[in-house]
């Protein structure tokens, strides 16, 4: 029984390794079975007492061995082939059951009795029998039972094993039954080996050969199915490092490397087919504020669930890809004319605008995609990319929220704004930009009282740069964050120099982009500059607008009332254009409501801007807030802001924004307490 086992367990070995290993393993085994059928035979005969000395040939006992061997030897090759068939089976149990019975009766042999050992022809007939049906029997055991390392494994092959190592036992005894020894028998093997330390010697070297060969068995079972693991283990860690290499991490799309070996199948399949395919650049409009106002984890969160969508929309051909941020990168195979491109655009747009619930908070969002057509756009992965770019721009710059095919005059726009976006980095950096000041003006006395910073970009190449043509590109570019910094430094640092020079101390205001407002530490930062520009906080106004502040209302609320308790002043910009929730008015600690400049336009001509601006003016004194107008250009103006008793008025009418040194002498020249000819300009 216990050779048995130990050949079934050695045969999952043979199986599961190659070359050499496989080879040894399978001498091995048929060295450590054989021996074991083989020592219970012996020890088998050994049991067998006559009431002479017996002993045994030598030669004939180890050439028995060798035949026990080479059966095993036999029945392990058949078992451990890849399929084994019914007639293998069949064929393999008569040959290995012969030879048994061949080992058996070799043995026999080995005792040189005198007479000749006679037989039953019956039981001989019956122990071959057995022998082979126990051949075959053992041999589909094994077969059938060589894998598997669970207990339930190792349970099966040792019920397998009883049963092998009864029949072998039947067989035996079957044989030795069969036997029949003459009363007058004598052993003629003299000098053979003596049975009574032959049974002590063939048992107890049988027992140590089948427990090295199950031991070592067992451990290289183990250590192969840690081996396995490890390997197991390191191509998933391969398989994982690769998708990592080729996918997105937080969306898990296809990322720019795979992406553009997609690209590159794409084109060298239709060069082969002649057919076309499109290439589409996706981005999110104004996905920056969201992000800076709301958090980079809800920002991320929203990214994923508009990938899901775009990832809904395609077929199992396409590939949608994210590049970084908020750009995503649609490549879609084998299309027919623009129109079947323009509506699967289309559809994306319609799709990525649905309601988005994110966190409990539903979010509308809208995207600009740029389209390129193979070949028609490019015949290069370089160009087709380009171009869907360039297309993309367009499509942010017509409007937002819709789709543009590339048409080659978007290549000179885009290389502008590149252009653009470069000069605009390094301007900061090579001092380019300046403040131009503005008075605000008393509308009872027509004193300055105060000023208002506004930024303007001196650019050597383009020369005089509006503001209109580069504030927008800033936010974008995320350089509003260091070119506000700055303003706020600037426009501090000079007032206080100014009031060094012995000026009135006039209130200085300074505009506040959403970007800055949505900064934490903003009001440490104010607090920081004040006392690095010794500019005292009651100097300092401060103006946002009303989308800024009701963005997130509650986080607002808090920062206003921070920068409010430094003693800074709060205006809010353009009133009346955002949300004009009057709410706000009394939630905020606010100062001063600027009336926007398309309202006093028309003041003295339009009833309908006439009676917003005289509500606005009522509404902000009863909350005891001041009101400043802003381009105010008339004297027909100022007089019916003054009857409407507006408090401040800001405008060409006085003044023109003016660089630094103009604005003081402006103020020295006392210019400031008079009201000058209203110049014919409506530009800012």
């Amino acid at each position: 029984m216990m050779a048995s086992y130990t050949a079934i367990n050695l045969t999952g070995r043979v199986v599961a390794t190659r070359g050499r290993a496989s080879v040894l393993w399978l001498a091995g085994g048929a060295l450590a079975m054989g021996c074991g059928i083989w020592s219970m035979h012996f020890i088998g005969m050994l049991a067998f007492s006559l009431p002479i000395r017996m002993s045994y040939d030598i030669g004939i006992t180890m050439l028995s061995l060798l035949v026990a061997i080479g059966v095993s030897a036999f029945a392990l090759r058949i078992v451990t082939r890849a399929s084994v068939s019914r007639m293998h089976f069949l064929v393999g149990g008569l040959l290995m059951g012969i030879g048994i019975c061949g080992m058996h009766y070799m043995g026999m042999h080995a005792m040189n009795m005198s007479p000749a050992i006679g037989y039953d022809a019956v039981g001989v007939a019956a122990s071959a029998v057995i022998a082979v049906l126990a051949s075959i029997v053992a041999l589909w055991l094994a077969f059938t039972l060589r894998a598997g390392t669970s207990w339930v494994a190792h349970a099966k092959k040792a019920g397998a094993a009883v049963l092998m190592g009864l029949a072998i036992i039947v067989m035996h005894y079957t044989g030795m039954e069969a036997a029949r020894f003459d009363a007058a028998s004598v052993c003629t093997s003299s000098g053979g080996l003596d049975g009574n330390w032959l049974a002590l010697l063939v048992g107890v070297a049988a027992v140590s050969l089948l427990t090295m060969a199950l031991l070592l068995s067992v451990v290289d079972s183990r250590l192969a199915t840690r081996t396995a693991s490890l390997v197991s283990s390191l191509r998933r860690a391969n398989r994982q490092l690769h998708h990592q290499a080729l996918h997105d991490s937080l969306t898990r799309l296809p990322n720019r490397s795979l992406l553009e070996d997609r690209i590159l199948q794409a084109i060298h399949g239709a060069e082969r087919s002649g057919k076309r395919f499109a290439l589409m650049f996706l981005d999110l409009d104004r996905f920056k504020t969201i992000n800076d106002s709301l958090g980079h984890q809800y920002g991320d969160k929203l990214l994923q669930a508009v990938a899901a969508r775009l990832s809904g929309c395609l077929r199992a051909n396409d590939t949608v890809a994210r590049l970084g941020g908020d750009e995503f990168v649609v490549l879609l195979g084998e299309v027919g004319a623009p129109a079947a491109v323009a509506t699967v655009a289309q559809k994306m747009l319609d799709t990525i605008a649905l309601p988005l619930d994110v966190e409990g908070q539903v979010q509308s969002v809208s995207a600009s995609i740029g389209i390129s057509m193979y070949p028609d756009d490019g015949a290069s992965l370089r160009e087709l990319m380009t171009n869907a770019d360039s297309a993309m721009y367009h499509a942010k710059k017509v409007g937002r929220a819709n789709h543009q095919f590339f048409a080659p005059a978007m290549n000179a726009a885009a290389g502008a704004r590149l252009a653009l976006e470069r000069a605009l980095r390094q301007a900061l950096e090579n001092q380019e930009f300046e403040l131009h000041y503005q008075p605000k003006v008393d509308v009872a006395s027509g004193a300055v009282v105060a000023m208002e910073a506004l930024l303007r970009w001196r650019c050597p190449q383009r020369g005089m740069v509006p503001p209109s043509d580069f504030i927008g590109v800033s936010e974008e570019i995320g350089l509003i964050i260091p070119l506000g910094a700055w303003v706020l430094r600037e426009a501090c640092r000079q007032n206080r120099a100014w009031q060094l020079a012995g000026m009135a101390h006039l209130r200085m205001a300074v505009n506040l982009s959403a970007y800055q407002f949505r900064q934490k530490d903003l009001p440490e930062f104010v607090a920081a500059v004040l006392k690095e520009t010794g500019m005292d906080a009651s100097c300092l106004e401060l103006e946002v607008t009303e989308s800024v502040v009701m963005h997130n209302p509650a986080e607002a609320a808090q920062i206003l009332d921070r920068l409010h308790a430094q003693g800074i002043h709060i205006s809010v910009d353009d009133f009346g254009t955002g949300y004009s929730s009057l709410s706000y008015l009394k939630q905020f600690r606010l100062d001063t409501l600027k009336i926007d400049r398309s309202f006093v336009r028309d003041i003295s001509s339009d009833a309908d801007d006439a009676a917003i601006v005289r509500s606005v003016i009522a509404l902000a004194h009863s909350l005891r807030l001041q009101v400043i107008a802003e381009g105010v250009e008339t004297e027909e103006q100022l007089a019916y802001l003054r009857e409407l008793g507006c408090d401040q008025y800001q405008g060409y009418l006085r003044s023109k924004p003016l660089p630094a040194a103009q604005f003081e002498a402006l103020l020295r020249s006392g210019a400031a307490d008079t009201p000058a000819a209203a110049p014919k300009i409506v530009a800012r």
